[in-house]
């Protein structure tokens, strides 16, 4: 059995537990806890502390951030390999600012992370790049050169490599919306594949998408929202606007004209 598996059986929550205020005052909220299988988005205006957050998750804080949270896992202190070695990691980071900077082709790239990981799943390269045309509209070979990708295709393919090569229960997504993906496609196989999603975002519809809205002000949780179901009627109106404005961007992008009738 993998390494990736061994740790995968046994992620069944992780718990945000609260910090301090900018101010040195305790966080105003008991606990987060995100299971497999959830979508969470993070809102809040710039600055006001949702990278951070993330990045708690992402390193495991213990109260040794800035913030002072603690991050938990099935409700004890996580083992020291989820943060020390890459191979035991449950938790992939993707922002909209990765880059490549290794000048590999796609598939010779892939197969490194694959080596990494201990994975022995046959054909894992091509499933890792058939997943990740699903998110983008550009497509991406084998033979593609990772500097010559656009910043679409570099997050789509890190994020089907973060579903299929690193198999993490968790991930941490920054404002990856600005990055050509398809965003919705992207949270169908998330859903589909069991992920716990955590997005920093700035678009409503990925907020009303999601299951709960964790809502950031001046560096600290400020509210929890669950909608529980009372937001269909405004998400199905911001999906068709969503749809439109991707129709529209596509055109402007291959140097169409916009007329009335596309609106």
């Amino acid at each position: 059995m993998s390494k990736i598996m061994s740790w995968t059986r046994e992620i069944r929550e992780i718990t945000i537990l609260p910090g301090t205020t900018k101010a040195g005052e305790a966080e105003n909220f008991k606990e987060i806890t995100i299971r497999p299988g959830d979508t969470i988005s993070v809102v809040g205006p710039t600055g006001s502390g949702k990278t951070a957050l993330i990045n708690d998750i992402e390193v495991f804080a213990q109260g040794d951030t800035i913030t002072k949270r603690r991050i938990l896992v099935n409700g004890d202190v996580p083992p020291d390999e989820y943060i020390r070695d890459p191979a035991y990691k449950p938790i992939a980071l993707i922002t909209q600012n990765t880059k490549c900077l290794a000048d590999l082709f796609v598939k010779e790239f892939i197969e490194m992370h694959i080596t990494a990981r201990n994975s022995d799943e046959s054909g894992l390269s091509e499933k890792v790049i058939e997943l990740a045309n699903k998110f983008t509209g550009e497509n991406i070979t084998a033979g593609s050169r990772m500097t010559s990708l656009s910043g679409g295709q570099t997050r789509s393919l890190m994020i089907a490599d973060a579903i299929l090569i690193s198999n993490a229960p968790i991930l941490l997504l920054d404002e990856i919306e600005n990055a050509g993906i398809f965003k919705e496609e992207v949270i169908k196989q998330l859903r589909k594949m069991n992920k716990a999603v955590i997005f920093v975002t700035h678009d409503p519809y990925i907020s009303l998408l999601s299951d709960r809205r964790i809502i950031m002000g001046n560096g600290e949780v400020r509210s929890v929202m669950s909608p529980h179901g009372m937001e269909e009627g405004a998400l199905k109106k911001i999906s068709e606007m969503d749809r439109l404005l991707s129709k529209i961007r596509e055109k402007i992008r291959v140097g169409d004209m916009i007329s009335g009738d596309d609106l």
